[in-house]
């Protein structure tokens, strides 16, 4: 009788447990399922921020097949591949020189024109290229961010510091393909190569006489303009070439820094010199065309030609 009564007390307590033990079974499938999905909701969120930052802290670089520069745009490779492939589509009608950009070839023009949009606010002095202008007014500013580390002299340009660090270190490595001279300068090397060629490519737009190099156009070009950039701090006279200014200069301060080797007279120009050389050397370059007869200065040449008019 017990027995029979017990029967479906355990029966009903093992179904009651069975139950729970499947709910719990569920819970827990449940839950592995919920955290499997998290683990794949993060790792697709690492993977995708993995991503985002690889395209923002490692910039893709375009590398030339040619010389192995690299460039950070397709752009600007397409650009330099001009350079190698030798198609320059914009020719400068006035001295046929070619460019890869058209920017370059406007940039260019302004030699043959005389052009000067870029002024400086401080003097007035004007230039063709933005960035001459950037360079010029570190002359005013004193900034000269680039130093030597053989004598610790500092530059205004970069350039102009490679080119000075090639007088330490004797490199010439621009050569003349006519003569073999070499020049640590390229822009020495360029003027030096028109003394074998004549070219002249500073061409006046006021009166059409040309140049071979561009100081000396420039400073011609302000005969026409009447410009004089250069002020003496003493007196206040103006110059139209820095030369002139420097040797006025030296009127004031008293230097003579050129020294005759033969009997040590100092002088305050090198063209003294150069003229006081031809008393020691006998050298006579001023011959009259009418007498043959000889000068070592051509002011006593166009004294001399008063006898024949």
């Amino acid at each position: 009788m017990f027995a029979t009564n017990l029967g479906p007390t355990v029966l009903n307590k093992e179904r009651q447990e069975l139950c729970e033990t499947k709910e719990k079974d569920q819970c827990a499938k449940q839950h592995r399922i919920v955290t499997r999905k998290k683990d794949l909701i993060c790792s697709e969120t690492e993977k995708v921020s993995s991503r985002k930052s690889a395209k923002t802290t490692t910039p893709i670089d375009f590398a030339c097949p040619q010389c192995g520069k690299t460039f950070s745009h397709r752009g600007n490779l397409n650009v330099h591949m001009k350079i190698h492939n030798g198609k320059m589509d914009f020719t400068c009608k006035h001295c046929g020189k070619c460019f890869i950009k058209k920017g370059y070839l406007e940039s260019h023009l302004r030699i043959h024109t005389g052009e000067k949009p870029y002024a400086c606010s401080q003097c007035g002095l004007s230039f063709g290229h933005k960035q001459t202008l950037n360079i010029h007014m570190r002359t005013h500013t004193g900034e000269r961010p680039y130093t030597c580390s053989e004598c610790g002299s500092s530059f205004t340009h970069k350039q102009t510091l490679n080119n000075h660090v090639r007088t330490h270190t004797g490199e010439k490595p621009f050569i003349c393909s006519h003569c073999g001279k070499g020049f640590h300068s390229l822009t020495i090397h360029h003027n030096h190569m028109r003394t074998h060629t004549g070219e002249k490519p500073y061409t006046c737009p006021h009166c059409g006489v040309s140049f071979a190099q561009r100081h000396a156009f420039n400073v011609h070009v302000r005969i026409h303009t009447g410009e004089k950039p250069y002020k003496c701090s003493h007196c206040g006279k103006r110059f139209h070439h820095p030369g002139n200014h420097k040797e006025h200069m030296r009127s004031h301060t008293g230097e003579t820094p050129y020294t005759c080797q033969q009997c040590g007279k100092h002088f305050r120009r090198s063209g003294y010199l150069k003229n006081h050389m031809r008393i020691h050397t006998g050298e006579k370059p001023y011959t009259c065309q009418q007498c043959g007869k000889s000068f070592t200065q051509n002011a006593q040449l166009a004294k001399h030609m008063k006898i024949h008019t």
